[in-house]
Protein backbone atom coordinates (compact mmCIF):
# COMPACT_ATOMS: atom_id res chain seq x y z
CA UNK A 1 0.00 0.00 0.00
CA UNK A 2 1.15 3.25 -0.85
CA UNK A 3 1.81 5.97 1.65
CA UNK A 4 1.31 9.65 1.38
CA UNK A 5 3.86 12.09 1.54
CA UNK A 6 3.09 13.30 4.82
CA UNK A 7 3.15 10.02 6.19
CA UNK A 8 6.76 9.45 4.65
CA UNK A 9 8.12 12.51 6.48
CA UNK A 10 6.78 11.21 9.61
CA UNK A 11 8.05 7.55 9.21
CA UNK A 12 11.45 9.00 7.90
CA UNK A 13 11.54 11.10 11.11
CA UNK A 14 11.06 8.31 12.75
CA UNK A 15 13.76 6.35 10.99
CA UNK A 16 16.49 8.97 12.18
CA UNK A 17 15.62 8.23 15.83
CA UNK A 18 15.32 4.74 15.27
CA UNK A 19 11.63 4.74 16.54
CA UNK A 20 10.12 3.50 12.96
CA UNK A 21 8.90 -0.28 13.27
CA UNK A 22 9.76 -2.38 10.28
CA UNK A 23 6.48 -2.12 8.45
CA UNK A 24 6.80 1.72 8.73
CA UNK A 25 10.83 1.60 7.14
CA UNK A 26 9.46 -0.79 4.01
CA UNK A 27 6.56 1.48 3.60
CA UNK A 28 9.28 4.43 3.44
CA UNK A 29 11.03 2.50 1.17
CA UNK A 30 9.07 1.84 -1.27
CA UNK A 31 7.75 5.29 -1.10
CA UNK A 32 11.21 6.78 -1.71
CA UNK A 33 11.66 4.62 -4.65
CA UNK A 34 8.78 6.44 -6.20
CA UNK A 35 8.69 10.03 -4.88
CA UNK A 36 11.42 12.06 -5.49
CA UNK A 37 10.72 14.92 -3.27
CA UNK A 38 9.96 12.84 -0.49
CA UNK A 39 13.67 11.19 -1.50
CA UNK A 40 15.40 14.50 -1.32
CA UNK A 41 13.63 15.09 2.13
CA UNK A 42 14.74 12.14 3.23
CA UNK A 43 18.30 12.43 1.91
CA UNK A 44 18.60 16.18 3.51
CA UNK A 45 17.12 14.97 6.89
CA UNK A 46 19.84 12.48 7.32
CA UNK A 47 22.88 14.99 6.61
CA UNK A 48 21.07 16.89 9.06
CA UNK A 49 21.26 14.47 11.67
CA UNK A 50 24.24 13.27 11.17
CA UNK A 51 25.82 17.25 11.50
CA UNK A 52 23.90 17.48 14.67
CA UNK A 53 25.23 14.45 16.00
CA UNK A 54 28.96 15.78 15.25
CA UNK A 55 28.22 19.44 16.26
CA UNK A 56 29.21 20.68 19.91
CA UNK A 57 26.19 22.88 21.15
CA UNK A 58 27.14 25.23 24.27
CA UNK A 59 23.83 26.31 26.23
CA UNK A 60 24.50 30.17 27.65
CA UNK A 61 24.71 30.83 31.25
CA UNK A 62 21.44 31.42 33.08
CA UNK A 63 23.53 35.23 33.65
CA UNK A 64 24.50 35.76 30.28
CA UNK A 65 21.02 34.62 29.44
CA UNK A 66 19.20 37.18 31.66
CA UNK A 67 22.02 39.67 30.48
CA UNK A 68 21.12 39.38 27.10
CA UNK A 69 17.05 39.51 27.67
CA UNK A 70 17.91 42.63 29.51
CA UNK A 71 19.63 44.86 26.78
CA UNK A 72 16.72 43.29 24.09
CA UNK A 73 14.05 44.46 26.06
CA UNK A 74 16.03 47.66 26.85
CA UNK A 75 16.31 47.91 22.85
CA UNK A 76 12.66 47.30 22.66
CA UNK A 77 11.47 49.97 24.62
CA UNK A 78 13.93 52.84 22.52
Amino acid sequence: MMISCEKAADFCNKKQYNEATWVQRMQLSFHLMICKACSGFSSKNTKLTELCSKATFHALPEAEKKKMKARLQEAGSN
